[in-house]
């Protein structure tokens, strides 16, 4: 194999507030996005829920953090927070 490093493909990033502390270094992130109704026009927010991983166990319910995208670590967990 070659020498040169292998670049990754770029990583989704999401911005959201914790709205639960599930477990031990275990956060549930809501991340909030405003769309256009297809019929209608109206724009509607729409909110999903992530589980991050928390590996300082820091984060708090309310505060606002950013996740991205990593593989997976549990069942559900496929997020990690990157910032506060």
């Amino acid at each position: 194999m070659s020498t040169e490093t292998v670049n990754r493909g770029a990583r989704k990033l999401r911005k959201g507030v914790v709205v639960s502390k599930s477990g031990a270094k275990t956060v549930k992130v809501a991340v909030s996005y405003r769309e256009v109704h297809p019929v209608y026009g109206k724009v509607i927010t729409r909110t999903k829920n992530y589980h991050a991983h928390d590996e300082a166990d820091t984060a708090k319910v309310g505060d606002a953090v950013t996740i991205v995208e990593t593989r997976p670590l549990s069942a559900t967990k496929r997020w990690r927070i990157v910032a506060k």
